[in-house]
């Protein structure tokens, strides 16, 4: 079962960071939004508190 998590962030740097995180933690896809300071990840059922902590660890707030 895979998740869709869709985080925004203040400024892109937080954004930036946490998708480069995301893809060293290999989540399925991560893409950056086209406003800088979002992103939208597809990840494994196994990895979904890991990536949500991550989020909020790089100032974001993050749905599913």
């Amino acid at each position: 079962m895979t998740a869709t998590i869709h985080a925004t962030f203040e400024n892109g740097h937080g954004a930036r960071e946490a998708q480069l995180k995301l893809q060293s933690l290999r989540v399925l896809q991560v893409d950056g939004g086209d406003d800088g300071a979002s992103l939208t990840a597809m990840v494994g059922e196994d990895l979904i508190d890991r990536a949500l902590h991550l989020i909020e660890q790089t100032g974001g707030t993050a749905t599913m």
